[in-house]
């Protein structure tokens, strides 16, 4: 991602947008805390602006926060500068349609092919029609209210945070200070390169010490742009997506969750026996997003930590789902240590092996590869569950297992893992 491919995405979407309704369109724009991002949002508003359009910044904000202000203040397209949970040196450019939700696949289609082969066909905007962009007054507080809306009160529980130093560093410490948190604030000091560095959720042992060595009754872990959350409970074990769901669901009585196939096991089990039932997809929450609305349902993410509460908002929001699990909890009247006691969590393992960029599906989708996982679900059933997928953002193949035991655990990834490593696919 770079300046020039910012410009020339706004120029696109704003194309694409003034089209669908008729007028110069209306953008939210946030980022976070990445060296490049101001870069990449100023590209980008400049692109919007020869088109037209509009831009309000909101500067450093999560990226639920921007889905959210996009919706709230009825903007046509919501535009967040981020690349997640990836190291500070990668950037991208993430689009919400005007109900805050991702762009759907044609939307992005249609953009595509403007930006790819025509999209500097269409005049620029001049004298009075060229575009403009303020800064969003951050006083207004709309995105903290909606959290503290829907926030318990945590009457002095010992909470760390782990922002990441990311985009989370300012608003969550401010919402769990609100409800009543005895806070720890760890990595809320973003530098421009240091987010997600060796923290946040993608790096849990931070949390999980911090937790441990000074006797905290939870941790909370965020990814760069906050639209995900792992917790610890005290023992310092991991409360995933799969966890949030499960007790959630069991909580308020959600008898149909959405969940995708990397799932542990040992969780949807245990939802099903308390007569939950588990509806899988494909790894990625556009695909939770749509089995959701499709079945009706509100409850549905991915062990991640990227969880979807539709009755609430129309992403995923990290913040969001830490403070809704811990509604929960105390709705529960238990401890989370207690509901982590009850829930299994089956021995699962993903290993990431390295493929020629251009070969990640190829690999995945190899005779060999097939007939390996054929054969592992004949020997062991339903009790070892495998995923391979290639990664969306690096030359990667990712190898998930999931068994009852290390024995079996290890002997599946570690055969998947040598074939992988070993495979011609030209061959």
């Amino acid at each position: 991602m770079d300046g020039d491919t910012a410009y020339r995405l706004a120029r696109a979407t704003s194309d694409h947008l003034r089209h669908l309704t008729g007028r110069a369109p209306k953008l939210v724009l946030g980022m976070d805390t990445r060296r490049s991002s101001p870069m990449l949002a100023h590209a980008f508003t400049a692109g919007a602006c020869t088109r037209g359009a509009h831009v309000t910044w909101t500067g450093v904000l999560p990226t639920p926060g921007v889905a959210f202000l996009t919706r709230h203040r009825r903007a046509d397209a919501g535009v967040v500068i981020s690349a997640s949970h990836n190291p500070f040196e990668d950037n991208g450019i993430k689009l919400f349609d005007g109900e805050g939700r991702k762009l759907a696949d044609d939307a992005t289609a249609a953009i595509e092919r403007r930006l790819q082969g025509g999209a500097d066909d269409e005049p620029d905007a001049t004298g009075a029609d060229i575009g403009s962009s303020d800064r969003y007054d951050r006083r207004e507080g709309a995105y903290r209210a909606f959290l503290l809306g829907h926030a318990p009160y945590l009457d002095g529980l010992r909470v760390a945070l782990d922002c990441a130093n990311g985009a989370a560093s300012q608003v969550a410490p401010e919402v769990f200070r609100r409800i009543g948190a005895r806070m720890d604030v760890i990595h809320a000091s973003p530098d421009g390169v240091n987010v997600n560095a060796g923290c946040g959720s993608t790096h849990p042992d931070a949390i999980r010490t911090h937790v441990r060595a000074h006797g905290l009754d939870v941790g909370v872990t965020f990814d760069g742009d906050a639209d995900r959350v792992q917790l610890v409970d005290r023992k310092g074990r991991l409360v995933t997506g799969d966890h949030v769901i499960a007790i959630v669901a069991r909580v308020r009585g959600d008898r149909e969750v959405v969940a995708t196939v990397m799932t542990n096991l040992g969780a949807e089990r245990w939802m099903n026996d308390h007569g939950i039932t588990v509806h899988r997809t494909q790894v990625g929450d556009r695909h939770v997003d749509a089995e959701l609305r499709q079945r009706g349902l509100r409850l549905g993410g991915e062990q991640s930590g990227h969880v979807l509460f539709l009755d609430k908002a129309s992403t995923g929001d990290g913040i969001l789902s830490a403070l809704q699990l811990l509604a929960a909890v105390r709705a529960s009247g238990r401890p989370l240590e207690a509901w982590m006691d009850d829930i299994p969590t089956y021995p699962q393992t993903l290993r990431n092996v390295p493929v020629p960029d251009g070969e990640k599906t190829a690999v995945t989708q190899h005779p060999d590869v097939r007939d390996a996982i054929a054969g592992i679900e004949t020997e062991f059933g339903d009790e070892v569950r495998v995923n391979l997928r290639p990664s969306g953002t690096e030359a990667l193949v990712r190898v998930m297992v999931t068994a009852p035991d290390e024995a079996r655990l290890e002997r599946v990834a570690g055969q998947l893992e040598d074939l992988l490593r070993r495979l011609d696919v030209g061959a």
